[in-house]
């Protein structure tokens, strides 16, 4: 099966929607399915629920969409370095769900394994755990946190064959798996495209079962969240 859409405007068309919950991969600026991001920003939906690591930055990634109003409420573990991602939400202009990192990756990889809920020792006696049920085990006490299966995952991968079977790029990897995993309906933006059987098996990091659309954008921005240099010796 041929999964390739010509544009990330068509990999989206007939699958977004008001009201959503997304997850969309990346971390930082790192492994962002920028075209996606960009093609969702100007399909105009609104009032979505984003699970991010975090919110990108002003004017780039998910931070374009958070200055066009179309998200509603984040699902992240790290403001960033996003002002206007700080700025809505102590302005009560934003709904922020924060949860610890790992219980983030957790709740999606809980999704995609179809695990709908799981207990940590991680935000027990904090406001994490405020309203969600504390067990105790071996001594020691847990909270329950509920899976996360996001309507549609938006996610950026480096080579993907056309039935979807994708290698990641080192660390933009990251959440790109889980949210690949989790979601209902996952869109997979990619650098290359190469013919079914191309890839060693052995090399594939996430198998085409989880890919329903790939958008291939081979020339990314790839913006650096924080340019750091040395002098020269």
């Amino acid at each position: 099966m041929n999964k390739l859409f010509p544009n990330a405007k068509a990999a989206l068309d007939g699958i977004v929607a008001d009201g959503q919950l997304l997850a969309v991969g990346g971390f930082g600026l790192c492994g962002i399915p920028e075209a996606l991001i960009a093609a969702l920003r100007d399909s105009g939906t609104k009032g979505l629920t984003v699970i991010s690591n975090n919110a990108g930055v002003d004017g780039f990634g998910l931070g374009q969409l958070l200055e066009t109003r179309q998200i509603r409420k984040m699902i992240s573990s790290y403001v960033g370095e996003n002002k206007e991602f700080e700025r809505q939400y102590l302005a009560n202009e934003l709904e922020l769900e924060f949860t610890p990192q790992g219980t983030l990756a957790e709740k999606l990889r809980a999704g995609g394994a179809g695990i709908p809920a799981f207990f940590t020792r991680t935000g027990v006696g904090t406001l994490v755990a405020e309203g969600k049920e504390i067990r105790e085990f071996d001594g020691q006490q847990y909270v329950m946190e509920r899976a996360l299966n996001p309507d549609v995952a938006l996610v950026k991968a480096h080579i993907a064959d056309k039935s979807g079977n994708l290698i990641f790029r080192r660390t933009a990897r990251n959440f790109n798996p889980a949210c690949a995993m989790a979601g209902k309906v996952t869109v997979v933006e990619v650098e290359q495209v190469v013919e079914v059987g191309e890839l060693d098996p052995d090399s594939i990091h996430l198998p085409g079962i989880y890919v329903h659309r790939i958008v291939h954008n081979p020339n990314p921005e790839k913006r650096i969240e924080k340019r750091t240099i040395r002098p020269a010796a």
